[in-house]
């Protein structure tokens, strides 16, 4: 079976399997915060449900029956976790049902966890610390013990009464940022916090007005966790300071569709890897202004026109391939191939990975090399 048939659903027209495609999709990406995958069986069980065939509380039942059956005989192997979490998470990113309370966030986790965790629903009653490989092997100072609750209806009743009349989205999502990396700094519960959190994230964003139906939690999901750890970690004596910078890049595209690389190893605080530099986007929609004019120099009318409508839809940073061009511009396969090879072979797009059925992405800066 295809390991990810949810994004044909996700781009179907009816509603119904679009929006069950994309919870099943986030759901299971969501597992990789944890370093889980699920099953075979899972996914099976997942498209039936998309499909209309049983119900979520059916899916779940099944699920139940399969471990039943067939339990795992390795204490390392948390792919039953993983199913029955995912199936949880889907049921849950599926509901219209939500409000903004601390009971709601401790409610989540007990619907997702219940005979997971013994601990379902119910907030840690020691500290704890965790190993990051983004932070070289140190640990965030998570939230004392004895602070959880208080803390938690603090940070709630502060978010409560912010306003985000009159912001700009700039200002909209590092507020957002700000908030729900605190909320996470938290760490209410002794396992299971970020998918806890991504979730009650989800819900609440769409309280607010946001249309989050796309693969970005599902394909980021650990990005997004270890933007959460660099927001909440401090070691000035070394120059290394809290950050939402990360988390906002990972928003901007989440709430905004920009295309900024979301890569986990610009996040290491070791800083071999340089961070993602922000997107100028008047300076990119000059480019490909600037672009057009050169391509309709370069090729024939019909191919200009092809040529400008891929710029157009993919930029200077997103890739794309023979079936994209089939997509986009409706061409059969063969004249897809000809004239990806035709803008290689004129310096207009390079090759990313392998020849002809490959994937490729437009040059930058090509009327500054002479093209």
């Amino acid at each position: 079976m295809n390991k990810d048939p949810f994004k044909e659903y996700i781009r179907e027209t009816e509603p119904d399997k679009r929006d069950k495609g994309y919870a099943w999709h986030t759901a299971i990406g969501l597992q990789a915060v944890d370093g889980l995958k699920t099953s075979e069986y899972l996914v099976h069980t997942a498209v039936r449900n998309i499909e209309g065939e049983i119900s979520f509380e059916e899916a779940d039942a099944l699920l139940q029956a399969y471990y039943k059956e067939n339990p795992s005989r390795i204490a390392e192997d948390r792919t039953e976790e993983a199913d029955k979490v995912s199936a949880r998470i889907a049921a849950l990113l599926s509901e219209k049902a939500f409000s903004f309370t601390p009971n709601e966030y401790l409610s989540i986790h007990r619907k997702l966890f219940t005979g997971i965790y013994p601990h379902a629903g119910r907030t840690r009653d020691y500290n704890i610390t965790k190993k990051e490989w983004v932070l070289d092997g140190a640990t965030v100072l998570y939230g004392s013990a004895t602070e959880l609750r208080a803390t938690l209806d603090y940070d709630f009743s502060e978010e409560k009464k912010f306003s985000y009349r009159d912001l700009s989205m700039d200002e909209i999502i590092r507020h957002l940022a700000v908030f729900i990396s605190g909320l996470w700094q938290i760490h209410v519960f002794g396992e299971g916090n970020t998918r806890t959190t991504a979730v009650f994230f989800i819900k609440y964003l769409r309280k607010l007005g946001f249309n989050v139906t796309n693969g970005i939690f599902a394909e980021n999901a650990w990005y997004f966790r270890n933007s959460l750890v660099r927001a909440n970690y401090n070691d000035l004596k070394n120059g290394i300071h809290e950050t939402t910078e990360f988390l906002e890049l990972f928003l901007r595209n989440l709430l905004l569709n920009e295309d900024h690389p979301l890569h986990n190893r610009t996040l290491h605080i070791s800083g071999v890897f340089k961070a993602p530099e922000k997107v100028n986007i008047e300076e990119q929609k000059a480019n490909i202004e600037r672009e057009k004019a050169n391509i309709e120099d370069s090729f024939t009318a019909k191919t200009a026109s092809h040529v400008c409508k891929l710029l157009e839809e993919y930029g200077f940073q997103t890739l794309f391939g023979r079936s994209d061009v089939q997509k986009v511009l409706g061409l059969k396969p063969t004249r897809s191939t000809a004239l990806l090879r035709e803008m290689a072979e004129k310096g207009f797009i390079e090759p990313v990975t392998g020849l002809g059925k490959g994937k490729y992405r437009f040059r930058k800066k090509i009327t500054e090399t002479g093209f």
